[in-house]
């Protein structure tokens, strides 16, 4: 049916440009009076270096829908910790005490996404740049990119702190907890896992239709 697939088409072109449309804005109110303005900076650097890569990269290597999905939604994520710090979110809050825990969680989610996104984007890459196919090399390979991706977050978090002392506190967000760097990793494990399991057939039919 030729005529739908001339509505098709356009429409999954605009999709990421509408994404990145929205993400602008959404950055712009998430700058505006930050708790930590240090703090907001640190947390919104993926998007600042990120985004940039994606529009130079959209013609010659436009990822599947999936992914600028999900890039978006971990991007309100980082805008959102950003704006309070990850310690301060209001539904972390709301979630503390709702459920009895001990801490706000909300970056529990940031570092589960750390992991969960990265995943499916490097299963992407390495589904097309090179002869790997699905599978358990693939599975591995992908889960080990991910924890390499939050391993080198830490270290980020602990340069950052050397460098810059106390200022860095809302950005490491450990709230005290003294296994919080392995709290993280486990979760970005957590979400590298659960995407693969979750999303790597879905992936692969976009993959399919060239999308």
């Amino acid at each position: 049916m030729p005529h739908l697939r001339k509505h098709i088409v356009p429409t999954a072109q605009r999709e990421p440009l509408a994404l990145l449309v929205a993400g602008v804005v959404l950055l712009v109110l998430s700058g505006i009076a930050p708790r930590d303005r240090f703090t907001w900076v640190l947390e919104v650097a993926p998007i600042l270096i990120g985004a940039p890569i994606l529009v130079a990269t959209r013609r010659r290597f436009r990822l599947s829908p999936l992914l600028y999905r999900l890039l978006f939604v971990h991007a309100c994520v980082l805008m959102v910790g950003g704006h309070y710090t990850y310690a301060e979110v209001p539904v972390g809050f709301w979630l503390r005490d709702a459920l009895g825990l001990a801490r706000n969680h909300y970056d529990r989610l940031g570092h589960f996404l750390q992991g969960f996104v990265p995943a499916l984007l490097a299963r992407e890459i390495l589904l097309r740049k090179t002869p790997l196919r699905a599978g358990g090399w693939l599975f591995t390979l992908v889960t080990a990119v991910a924890l390499a991706i939050s391993a080198l977050y830490e270290l980020i978090e602990w340069w950052t702190a050397l460098l810059t002392g106390a200022r860095a506190e809302a950005f490491l967000g450990t709230q005290g907890d003294p296994w919080d760097t392995q709290w993280d990793m486990f979760m970005a494990l957590c979400g590298a896992l659960i995407a693969q399991l979750l999303l790597a057939r879905v992936q692969d039919r976009q993959l399919a239709r060239g999308s």
